[in-house]
């Protein structure tokens, strides 16, 4: 059974609720396709106005980050039970971004995607490799890593429902992207490392994106790669072009 694709765009720490908003009136009818999922991921001031100008919509909508918390005295943070309340289906984990600037490591990505699990919100688990990795050649070795200490504790049926977002990030903003055969190369080994965690069925039903300065005309390539199953799209998300990428047939 082929998996269906999702294209998620992460705004990042782009758009004021009501420029949000406007961002989706112009977005909804570009994006409207049936036969992939498509997902914005916003920030999380935007989180309920965009829900509210998304109903009615093919578009769900996710968070970029969340705390492995149920509540309590953690300023600044937002709880799992927020998220759902709000109305959000998926949300962001472990971004290079949030790795770097943030201090994220596997662990905590670990405990989140947990926690997620636990409220019936899908996670996209992101995993990359700097340039240096790369040059080194132990851009699987590290992604591997990644992925096992992400999904530590997480149960087959679990990990059936999970999005993986492969972002090398020497190509994150860069204008620069992986080769269609370097991002199905990298994609078939995280399906194989899933295998070897759990099985083959549940390596078969995770979706796995990729993610790194992809655009509307890099899209269809991508996409068609067997073990590519969409997108998630940085900058390109926050203009028409998205459109493009979302119908990249």
């Amino acid at each position: 059974m082929a998996r269906r694709k999702i294209i998620a765009g992460n705004w990042k720490m782009n758009k004021t609720p009501s420029e949000a908003v406007a961002l989706v009136e112009e977005l909804k009818p570009l994006v409207a396709n049936d036969d992939v999922d498509v997902v914005f991921c916003v920030p999380a001031i935007d989180i309920i106005p965009v829900v509210e100008a998304c109903k009615g919509t093919n578009i769900q909508v996710g968070a970029e980050n969340m705390y492995f918390e149920e509540s309590g005295a953690y300023t600044g943070e937002i709880a799992p039970a927020m998220l759902t309340d709000a109305g959000v289906s998926y949300v962001v984990l472990g971004h290079s971004e949030r790795r770097e600037y943030f201090a994220e490591t596997s662990e905590t990505v670990n405990k989140k995607m947990l926690k997620a699990f636990e409220h019936g919100i899908t996670p996209i688990m992101c995993c990359g490799e700097t340039l240096e990795q790369r040059e080194q050649g132990v851009t699987m070795d590290f992604i591997r890593q990644q992925v096992k200490v992400g999904f530590l504790g997480v149960t087959a049926d679990q990990a059936k429902t999970a999005v993986i977002a492969y972002e090398p990030i020497w190509a994150i903003g860069t204008g620069k992207t992986a080769t269609t055969e370097q991002a199905q190369e990298v994609c078939a080994g995280i399906r194989s490392c899933i295998a070897e965690i759990y099985d083959e069925a549940t390596a078969e039903a995770v979706r796995i994106q990729y993610g790194g300065s992809v655009n509307a005309a890099t899209a269809p390539e991508l996409f068609a790669q067997a073990d590519i199953d969409g997108g998630l799209v940085g900058g390109a998300s926050l203009k028409a072009d998205f459109g493009k990428i979302v119908n990249y047939k």
